[in-house]
């Protein structure tokens, strides 16, 4: 190695680094990369918390075969460097994984440069190397990471060129493991979130549309999860739905019925779903009020009473028992009366107007229904179910009788 101390090499052309400069170099490089590690996660926060998550090895990695290639390129200018050029695609892809364009990664790779050429410059000193040998070194660095940026973008672009239909992807993955009502690791949710640059919210509200939803006829909001391919489709906002949420998914979706579901933790998600859906059949069946837009939060006790047909059947058997023996007629009289009477607790003559019918008339068929039950209906448990299975009759016989019509 060429050893000087006159400046006069300073006009001398500058030509490529003779090879045994790579000898001094290699030393240098365990520290160095710590030293560019701890400058680059510095000015770039971003960086400094993927080198303590879970891709931090291969990072560790990608770093170590951008500056140990640089040595070998000295020792072997010729000589390929596909590990290399695999971890800068791989950087590139992650920064398009992210929604970043690359301006970061150009920065973070000329910040490792500068602090490279400073180490490079003490390194001068220590060996009395030419001014002309320190500027060649310079520019071969600086040739080196234009070479790192142009293969980065290459992963890049190869990402942005699917990006869409990827990205669509992974937040429709990432919606149904929410969705899927089953223990999910933490850790799985955490990756796709990484993925998809989607930050998990403390609450979620679930809106099920009326299939076919069709495509949005304006863009909806970027943090919204949507899959509307489902046979089922739906939707996932972070946070309440509040009024401008709402006004966007009127705009989106003009004309199609939706149910916006309680809003809950993402644990509850699945949930929030299944009783949007269970409104949306309850206005199709026409229980509840058809109408554009729909909240469950203002059916709950339509959708408690309704959750479960089969049972609700063996309830009311249970409770109608004392009046099993009579003809269907005046069964469903008496059940009628049964009814206002326990909603209203009202008078005779209150009770007539509800049903149409004279005070009398409604004197006598309470005392039937006395005879039947006895002192039974003076019970509070058994006045509660009775008054709950005949709530939930009346409902499911306005949807039976909205049916036939």
């Amino acid at each position: 190695m060429p050893r000087t101390t006159q400046p006069s090499d300073a006009g001398e052309p500058l030509g490529p680094l003779p090879q045994e400069f790579a000898a001094i170099v290699r030393p240098e490089l365990p520290s160095l990369i710590q030293e560019i590690g701890l400058e680059v996660t510095r000015a770039y926060p971003e960086y400094a918390r993927l080198l303590h998550g879970p891709h931090s090895a291969a990072i560790r990695y990608g770093v170590e075969q951008h500056i140990s290639a640089f040595a070998e390129r000295i020792a072997s200018p010729g000589a390929p460097t596909p590990l290399r050029d695999e971890a800068c695609r791989r950087f590139g892809r992650f920064e398009a994984y992210e929604g970043r364009g690359l301006e970061r990664l150009r920065g973070a790779y000329r910040l490792g440069a500068r602090v490279a050429l400073r180490r490079a410059k003490k390194v001068g000193r220590r060996y009395n190397l030419s001014p002309t040998l320190m500027l060649s070194f310079a520019d071969t660095l600086f040739a080196y990471v234009d070479e790192l940026e142009a293969v980065s973008r290459e992963g890049y672009l190869e990402v942005r060129a699917g990006t869409d239909g990827r990205s669509e992807a992974l937040r429709r993955r990432l919606l149904h493991l929410l969705l899927s009502g089953s223990p999910v690791p933490r850790s799985a949710i955490a990756e796709l979130c990484e993925q998809t640059g989607w930050l998990l919210p403390e609450q979620v509200t679930l809106v099920a549309l009326r299939s076919p939803a069709g495509s949005p006829a304006v863009a909806i909001d970027n943090d919204v999860l949507a899959d509307l391919s489902d046979p089922q489709p739906h939707l996932l906002i972070p946070g309440p739905a509040d009024e401008t949420r709402l006004d966007l998914l009127a705009k989106a979706f003009p004309g199609v019925p939706m149910a916006v579901g309680l809003t809950v933790a993402p644990a509850g998600a699945s949930d929030s779903i299944r009783w949007a859906r269970r409104v949306l059949e309850l206005m199709e069946a026409g229980v509840i009020e058809d109408a554009p837009l729909v909240f469950c939060a203002d059916h709950l006790l339509t959708l408690w009473l309704l959750a479960d047909p089969a049972l609700l059947d063996r309830l009311a058997e249970r409770e109608l028992a004392p009046l099993a023996g009579l003809t269907p007629t005046r069964r469903d009289r008496l059940v009628e009366t049964l009814r206002i009477w326990l909603e209203t607790r009202g008078t005779a003559a209150r009770m007539g107007e509800l049903l149409d019918v004279h005070p009398q008339t409604v004197r006598y068929r309470m005392r039937n229904l006395e005879a039947h039950y006895g002192g039974r209906l003076t019970e509070p448990g058994t006045r509660f179910a009775t008054e709950a299975v005949l709530r939930a009759l009346h409902l499911r016989g306005d949807q039976r009788r909205r049916g036939r019509r």
